[in-house]
């Protein structure tokens, strides 16, 4: 169910390349921002201006703190057993929780596992007090051909999320309902990962499910524009084949993810600014 607003000082992201902001803009340090970043930078200047009305006395003086334990390509068995126990020992008083979209992926998932693995790590997640933020999954046959085989996983996986939004201290950012995602501009050019729009897009939705106010729809389609003419379409399909789904079969056939030996994008709880 919503949850009702409060103040955050903690908050931590667990998850895939979803949540570490793959193909937003860069920032200095190399890192892709992200929505969760954004939703990061939104919460710290609350806290901030909360901070300066209560007065130099009553300050806490800890500020607003982020940790993203999120790397590309794990599946949800990685973030449970990876980012879980790390998470959970951070105190936060928020967390993000989104995974289990590369095990559906991929051919032979096994659905049942991926349910109880994340509903333990929402559980536990919950447990020590804080707000838990899920996610349901984009509906990718809109966009994707060929994608129709994964929509009965990801209709199970939504329905399971939506049950367990119901319970008290979870919220629900419903991307599968949100028509935007049906336009490739909020895609980049991999077709798997949020263009900076789409990442935009995902922070307002995090900050409306607490409670937060938004200054526009980020659910409504974009503005309509010229569709491309069939033959830069088929040049983008043979970029896509050649750049994007040729290595993404490579890795699978040989067992390797993307991910392998990249540490998490920020793996303390430091101070945002």
């Amino acid at each position: 169910m919503p949850t009702t607003q409060r103040s955050y000082a903690r908050y931590v992201a667990l998850g895939d390349s979803f949540t570490e902001g793959m193909c937003d803009d860069l920032l200095p340090d190399g890192n892709y921002r992200g929505w969760a970043d954004r939703v990061a930078a939104a919460l710290a200047e609350e806290r901030e201006g909360d901070e300066g009305r209560a007065g130099a006395g009553e300050r806490e003086g800890d500020g607003f703190r982020y940790a993203n334990l999120a790397v590309r390509g794990k599946l949800i068995g990685q973030i449970h057993d990876e980012q879980l126990a790390t998470a959970v020992g951070m105190g936060a008083d928020l967390v993000t929780l989104a995974g289990g979209l590369n095990d559906v992926l991929r051919p032979g998932c096994d659905i049942d596992r991926v349910e109880r693995l994340l509903g333990h790590c929402a559980a536990e997640l919950r447990a020590t007090g804080a707000t838990v933020v899920l996610f349901t999954s984009t509906d990718p046959t809109r966009r994707m051909a060929g994608s129709t085989r994964i929509l009965p996983a990801i209709l199970r996986m939504k329905a399971f999320v939506q049950e367990l939004g119901q319970q008290d201290g979870f919220a629900v950012v419903d991307l599968f309902s949100a028509p935007c995602f049906d336009d490739r501009r909020l895609w980049a050019e991999d077709r798997l990962h949020l263009s900076p729009e789409g990442h935009r897009r995902v922070a307002a939705g995090v900050l409306e499910a607490l409670g937060r106010p938004v200054d526009f729809d980020w659910r409504a389609p974009l503005p309509a524009a010229a569709p491309p003419g069939r033959a830069e379409r088929l040049r983008a399909d043979a970029r896509w084949l050649r750049t994007h789904l040729g290595p993404w079969i490579g890795r699978r056939l040989t067992g390797r993810s993307s991910g392998d030996g990249r540490p998490p994008k920020r793996a303390e709880l430091l101070p945002y600014r």
